[in-house]
């Protein structure tokens, strides 16, 4: 099992939602976050002020999944994610030892 953690443009989540479905890819937990990579965030002025914004808004999404459908959530989020801008996001891969379902106390890929 492996934990997809993608970051993407708040616009986007949507699209990337429905393509995930439209895959077979259901369940997801959604995080509104803040952050920046190489953007380093942009200046805006308010009453004639100018200030930095540094934190632009993201969306993280975490999606628990069985090897075999890795690929294919990776791809997916990808080409549903992907602006050609810089920003469009970045995902993160990592190994999951246990998942254990509260409810039941169904243990590894049944409790996905």
């Amino acid at each position: 099992m492996k934990l997809v953690t993608a970051i993407i443009k708040p616009f986007k989540l949507e699209e990337v939602k429905d393509a995930l479905a439209e895959v077979g890819i259901e369940g997801m937990t959604v995080t509104e976050v803040k952050g920046f990579g190489r953007q380093k965030g942009h200046t805006e002025i308010y009453r004639g002020s100018e200030y930095t914004v540094d934190f632009l808004p993201k969306i993280k999404l975490e999606l628990v999944l069985a090897d075999e459908l890795v690929d294919r959530a990776i791809d997916t989020i990808t080409k549903a994610a992907r602006t050609g801008k810089i920003g469009d996001g970045k995902i993160f891969v990592t190994s999951v030892s246990e998942v254990i379902r509260i409810r039941t106390g169904e243990r590894g890929p049944e409790a996905i």
